[in-house]
């Protein structure tokens, strides 16, 4: 397994937001040094770190200790991380940064379509994994990104930018905190056509950087869970060489 980077200088606050406070992880790998790295490192940044060496701990820790972000590797014998994160997805939203060896493969793509938000290629640095934690929890937790109240509709489907609420046609659907967050930026602002690279700085900030198809891989999980696959979609519009918009064809 590759080994994670981490020179003794990167160590210590970063930027001018400086520690996160207590903010609960859980760093999950079977190779136990590289756990320890990234454990101390994010300890050092003022976050509370649990660890575990295998899928099921891994579970088990979800369900006792309910952490704000997990940091789960793709490749672990037993229970893998592709399928730590299905099972995780049916009782926790944490927000999921997946670990893996080989970003061109396809285990990046099938990890980001059970339900992670983001991934990691390794060899990585401790510096630019906190990074990409502190951009997802400055995301909304229970609340709307829009200051709007009203709930936001395209024919039978409602969002609720205040309770992060969705239903179709009165039936509630369940999407993972990214998936809301990728639908509502567009429900918020009807027939704009987004490009990838705006939706990624939208929903995971402008300090983001990695593959643009992970924002494929997420709305086609929300059109599936909006029952949106039919041809042509209902809700959410491709816009051939361009990106994606709201509203009808």
């Amino acid at each position: 397994m590759e080994r994670l980077t981490a020179t003794p200088g990167e160590a210590g606050p970063l930027g001018e937001s400086g520690p996160p406070g207590r903010i609960r992880a859980l760093v999950v790998d079977d190779e136990a040094s590289l756990v320890r790295v990234v454990a101390a490192y994010l300890e050092r940044e003022g976050f509370e770190v649990l660890t575990a060496g295998d899928g099921v701990e891994a579970l088990r820790l979800v369900r006792e200790a309910s952490p704000d972000v997990v940091v789960l590797d793709v490749m672990m014998p037993g229970l893998d991380g592709i399928e730590v994160c299905r099972r995780l997805r049916t009782f926790s939203d944490a927000y999921v940064i997946m670990l893996t060896a080989r970003a061109e493969e396809v285990d990046v793509l099938v990890g980001l379509s059970v339900g992670a938000d983001d991934y990691l290629t390794k060899p990585f640095s401790p510096r630019v994994l906190v990074a990409r934690i502190r951009g997802l929890l400055r995301r909304p937790r229970g609340q709307a990104a829009s200051a709007d109240p009203r709930a936001w509709r395209a024919g039978d489907l409602v969002v609720d930018p205040q309770t992060r609420e969705v239903t179709v046609g009165g039936r509630g659907v369940a999407l993972t905190r990214t998936e809301f967050d990728l639908l509502a930026a567009l429900m918020e602002r009807p027939r704009v056509v987004f490009t990838r690279g705006q939706l990624i700085e939208q929903v995971w900030g402008p300090g983001w950087f990695g593959d643009e198809r992970l924002v494929d891989v997420h709305l086609g999980r929300v059109r599936r869970k909006l029952g949106d696959d039919s041809v042509p979609p209902r809700y959410i519009q491709t816009v051939r060489g361009v990106g994606y918009r709201m509203g009808p064809g």
